[in-house]
């Protein structure tokens, strides 16, 4: 396979992975809401924890994260903070005003801990994420390089497009489907957060 044909299959792979609905998704959705750009700050957060992955897998430890110890404290502590910030999203969505909807984390930061409290991301990356890195080794350095560059700016594109969409949009709302959208993605976190802890603890 040649290299553009490659990095053609990481975009269509890298954006069916970050279209599907989650806790990230979820951030940018109330993040959007107080800034356009919030999707680039959520992209930024999100790619401090790929890049870190793909170093260590790049340097052999994938197979630390299947280890079921490590993936039941992923699990537990990722579901617990999940919850947390979902909670506190979900207390305030019946409000609306600038503070509302908008978690006390920077859109970087809610990034940051909505990615590596995320079980099924490290999933992704030891399973498809593997896969892909195989593939792009055999380019040498540069592929590595490319197909990180490429897969990250996949993500930056989605996040920043739901960013800017909210943003725009949010003058057309009704306060119903404000309260919806935020209880909404309240809901999402916590929701996710539940499920990553009985997935380790049943």
């Amino acid at each position: 396979m040649a290299l553009p044909l490659f990095l053609f299959t990481v975009i269509l792979i890298s954006l069916s992975g970050v279209m599907m609905p989650g806790p990230v998704l979820a951030v940018t959705l109330s993040k959007g809401y107080k800034s356009p750009f919030a999707g680039v700050g959520v992209a930024f957060g999100h790619g401090i924890v790929e890049i870190s992955l793909v170093a260590m897998i790049y340097f052999g430890f994938a197979r630390f994260f299947q280890v079921e110890l490590v993936k039941a404290i992923v699990g537990v502590a990722g579901g617990s903070v999940l919850i947390y910030m979902g909670a506190g999203m979900f207390r305030s969505h019946h409000e609306i005003n600038g503070k509302a909807h908008n978690l006390s984390q920077g859109s970087i930061t809610a990034g940051f801990l909505t990615t590596v409290s995320n079980p099924y991301f490290f999933l992704w990356w030891t399973t498809i994420g593997v896969a892909l890195m195989t593939k792009a080794i055999t380019f040498g350095l540069i592929g590595i390089l490319l197909f990180f560059l490429v897969h990250w700016l996949s993500d930056l594109t989605w996040y920043s497009l739901i960013s800017l969409i909210v943003y725009r949009s949010k003058h057309l709302w009704s306060k119903k489907l404000h309260r919806f959208l935020f209880g909404l993605c309240g809901g999402i976190l916590i929701g996710f957060g539940g499920w990553f802890i009985f997935s380790v603890v049943i």
